[in-house]
């Protein structure tokens, strides 16, 4: 059947089978070092006295119950921490791999799940660390795309308008319109690129073709698993175990023994590169992946100086400035004096002071693979 007359199916309301899945995973090791193992950037109170989990949390609640909305966690204590900042949370909503196996295996752990709950069900996938705005326009795009997908076999990407060439980014190449949905148009979506060299990145976004893919993916759950079916058999051969054993009584120990044998790979390599039935809508809101701490900066109030002070401590610190300018600064306990030093993140915690040049917040990275490769535990 071709693309366009998928679209002229006679349709149930998708509505009614909408549901949101949550990974709330990640290091965050961009953001260290307030971000650690125990406590990684989705659990960090960094906007509006909230943590990115609970903006991320309530607002699918927005537009759906609680009883549709479901995580992916990496450890019973995040599970925990996701119910104690969002007490709202169903329980047996938040599903805990036994061991990180990256974000195909969590996507599809959590497809299972809701698959199981609603065959029919079409998927929002979102990651916990990504900020949206404004919500609206976020919350429109979002029901175009689970129109466009429901009771079809295909498989969604929302595409970012870029605003400049990160290389850090997967692109995705824009294809013929497919169908218009709400004044909103539908794509083919031709191609899959990760992380293009800066040349590259230039001309995609020269050629007006290209998007940034910000992994928010909305697909019918029964549509992904056929996907991964095709694409990554290893990994749909261990879900359709995990599926048999779920409300059984040993699903515990089936999921530990897929999940030891399972491929670390992420759902870009294991599924979106290698799928023919992908469309695409571009955005109409602005999307960050708050991933450093210039990201931070960007998407915080700024005092006068273009300053963004974070109070990280229980009690208000002081901050001593004298002409510094476009700074982001952490405070913990004491008191921090700045004079004259622009584009700086000063990132105070118990143990550890982060200086660096704001700017080249991305590296901060390269700092927490040296204390790995050092084995200095008590700073991850």
């Amino acid at each position: 059947m071709k693309l366009k007359e998928m679209f002229s199916k006679k349709k149930d309301n998708y509505k009614d089978h909408l549901f949101a899945l949550i990974i709330v995973g990640g290091g965050g090791t961009r953001l260290w070092p307030v971000s650690r193992t125990a406590s990684p950037k989705q659990f960090l109170t960094l906007f509006n006295n909230k943590t990115l989990t609970q903006i991320t949390s309530y607002r699918f609640n927005k537009i759906l119950p609680w009883e549709k909305i479901y995580a992916v966690t990496t450890l019973p204590e995040y599970k925990k921490e996701i119910l104690k900042e969002v007490p709202e949370f169903l329980p047996q909503n938040i599903i805990v791999e036994p061991m990180k196996r990256n974000t195909a295996a969590a996507h599809a752990l959590g497809a299972i799940h809701i698959f199981k709950k609603d065959p029919k069900a079409v998927i929002l996938n979102e990651a916990a660390d990504h900020l949206v705005d404004p919500q609206r326009e976020y919350f429109s795009n979002s029901f175009v795309a689970a129109e466009a997908v429901f009771d079809k076999d295909l498989l969604l990407s929302i595409g970012i308008k870029p605003t400049y060439p990160n290389v850090g980014y997967g692109y995705i190449k824009m294809g013929e319109k497919i169908k218009e949905i709400g004044g909103k148009h539908v794509f083919k979506l031709d191609k899959f690129t990760e992380k293009p060299e800066l040349k590259v990145a230039e001309e995609y976004i020269a050629s007006g073709k290209y998007f940034w893919n910000a992994n928010q993916y909305v697909w019918s759950a029964k549509s992904f698993l056929d996907a991964l079916a095709k694409h990554a058999p290893e990994i749909s051969n261990g879900m359709n175990k995990i599926y048999e054993a779920i409300g059984e009584g040993r699903e515990q120990e089936v999921l530990r023994a897929v999940y030891e044998k399972l491929p670390d790979i992420s759902v870009d390599y294991a599924v979106s590169e290698k799928a023919k039935n992908f469309i695409m809508i571009v955005a109409d809101y602005a999307w960050t992946d708050i991933g450093d701490w210039k990201e931070v900066w960007e998407n915080s109030p700024k005092d006068a100086s273009s300053n963004v002070i974070i109070q990280g401590g229980k009690e208000k610190t002081d901050v001593l400035n004298i002409d510094t300018t476009d700074a982001i600064i952490h405070t913990n306990k004491r008191t921090i004096a700045l004079v004259d030093v622009d584009n700086i993140a000063v990132i105070d915690t118990d143990d550890v002071l982060l200086i660096c040049a704001k700017s080249r917040a991305q590296s901060v990275k390269k700092l927490v693979e040296k204390l790995k490769e050092e084995k200095r535990t008590e700073l991850l």
